[in-house]
């Protein structure tokens, strides 16, 4: 498991990749999967341990990401003979140097952060899994698209509250500005949770409304942290201006039983079930009009649907699946029957 290296894994609080690299490394071990994880070494995991990035180079200023990522591909690329399957969740570096990689690769795709990454993909030998259909690109093949599951025990069901939640990142992209223009609107307090990717348009946009009382700023909350704001909320607002690839957040907003009010933009329409785990909205006036319907969302039908789609265990069974199809393949290494375990070293 080729994991990246920006956060510790599983993060201490942001770091979605990181998030569900070691939700599903952690699930695969449970079922007697035998996984290496490459990761930074103060990562915790029940996986055999490797890398060479001491801590995650986001949290250190003199450590470059370009080459600390480069130094941990080219450490696990080196043992990749000693594999069956090396899964990448790193994005394209890897794919650059897929020549090097002696056993099968498959790359789960987080989204792309631009196109000029396109031509790693394309000029590599990797199996591609995408995170929802929306997030295809039509220049690339598939082997299957696999949405990203959560530990539904770090999430239990919440009471509820007054108080709307933005959670995420603070960038445009998300529409933290938007969230506080419906939460106004509605009359109801505000809480934004997230680390600041973007400080002119938090010092300009979202700062000056933050008054410690109708909309609050948090910062970046960990597991625990998380669990309790989210479970304490009416509703989550996830007003984005993107092709969102998947939005964990609204998932575990989900979880908690708490509905989502979010944009149909990117998996929006693939995630969220107008009339059953919340609402789609293209404005800020949309989002207001559509909010007391899903205040009025029973929160434990809400859980319940949230569990039965989104729940760790199918995402480490449909991942399974896709190692046994690519294993498969005529150009594989020697394989296991069926219902054998994808290991470190498959055994017959």
């Amino acid at each position: 498991m080729l994991g990246p290296i920006a956060w510790r894994t599983p993060p201490v609080h942001y770091g979605p990749w990181e998030r569900v690299t070691s939700l599903l490394t952690e699930g695969l071990v449970a079922r007697g999967v035998d996984v290496t994880l490459f990761a930074t070494l103060d990562s915790v995991t029940a996986a055999a341990l490797d890398g060479v990035s001491p801590h995650p180079y986001s949290e250190d200023p003199e450590m470059d990401g370009r080459v600390w990522e480069a130094l941990h591909v080219a450490h696990a690329l080196e043992r990749s003979s000693e594999f069956d399957l090396v899964h990448n969740q790193l994005d394209w570096l890897p794919l650059a140097f897929h020549a090097h990689c002696a056993a099968p690769m498959l790359t789960t795709i987080h989204g792309f952060s631009g196109p000029g990454i396109l031509p790693a993909y394309q000029r590599s030998g990797s199996a591609f899994v995408s995170i929802s259909d929306a997030d295809r690109s039509p220049d690339l093949s598939y082997i299957a698209t696999v949405h990203h599951g959560v530990d539904v025990t770090e999430l239990p069901p919440g009471p509820g509250g007054e108080a709307l939640v933005s959670f995420g990142r603070i960038h445009p992209d998300k529409g933290t500005a938007e969230a506080i223009a419906i939460a106004r609107a509605v009359g109801r307090p505000l809480l934004i949770c997230g680390p600041i990717h973007d400080h002119d348009y938090f010092d300009q946009q979202v700062s000056p409304h933050i008054d410690g009382d109708r909309v609050r700023y948090l910062g970046s909350v960990g597991s625990e942290e998380r669990a309790r704001v989210l479970g304490a909320a009416a509703a989550l607002l996830h007003p984005i201006s993107f092709a969102e690839p998947f939005g964990l957040s609204v998932v575990e907003s989900m979880l908690c039983g708490t509905p989502v009010v979010a944009y149909p933009l990117g998996s929006m329409r693939e995630v969220v079930e107008p009339g059953i785990t919340g609402y789609l909205a293209s404005d800020v006036e949309g989002a207001v009009a559509v909010l007391p319907d899903a205040l009025r969302l029973d929160r434990d039908a809400v859980r319940e649907r949230a569990v039965e789609r989104f729940g760790v265990e199918r995402m480490v069974e449909d991942y399974l699946e896709v190692y046994r199809r690519l294993l498969d393949q005529p150009t594989a290494p020697s394989v296991a029957q069926p219902g054998a375990h994808i290991a470190g070293r498959l055994q017959p």
